[in-house]
């Protein structure tokens, strides 16, 4: 019985052992997706003016190391002249004013492929009945392991 009992417990840390040993030849995804419209087709540039009626296509590059998944876009009014911790540029805001009829778009798109680098290029035409003022453009993008970055740009919508 003693020995049964002897190999059993040797079986059982060898499994144990077995069960804990890390894999030196899985590497663990430790880098960000990158986003940026700093380049010649980024759309929009902060501060941006854009007006209501006409069909802009908003763009930025996303890149990551190993694989690209998602991304979103999201335009939504800064009346309240709120910040995110990812903006870069100051512009000029107006009144703050309450929304009667503001533009919010919020769209998620897959990217297939198992690509690294991606441009988006979305068209979004400002529709002609909503208020004018200052908005956010959010895009945001995440990768095949989970890890995600964004960046808010500072928009303002004209008549």
């Amino acid at each position: 019985m003693k020995s049964t009992f002897k190999y059993f417990y040797i079986l059982s840390i060898i499994m144990l052992t077995a069960a804990c040993s890390s894999d030196d030849s899985v590497e663990i995804d430790e880098e960000k997706p990158t986003i940026t419209v700093n380049y010649t087709a980024g759309f929009p540039q902060g501060c941006a003016l854009l007006t209501r009626g006409e069909t802009y296509n908003f763009r930025a590059m996303v890149t990551d190391n190993n694989e690209l998944a998602a991304y979103s876009i999201d335009i939504h009014h800064n009346f309240d002249h709120h910040t995110h911790d990812d903006q870069v540029t100051e512009c000029d805001l107006g009144e703050i004013k309450s929304a009667v009829n503001p533009l919010i778009y919020v769209e998620n798109f897959t990217i297939e492929g198992a690509l690294t680098s991606y441009e988006i290029n979305i068209p979004v035409t400002i529709p002609n009945d909503i208020d004018t003022g200052d908005y956010h453009c959010a895009y945001s993008v995440t990768d095949a392991t989970g890890w995600q970055s964004r960046t808010s740009i500072d928009i303002k919508i004209v008549e």
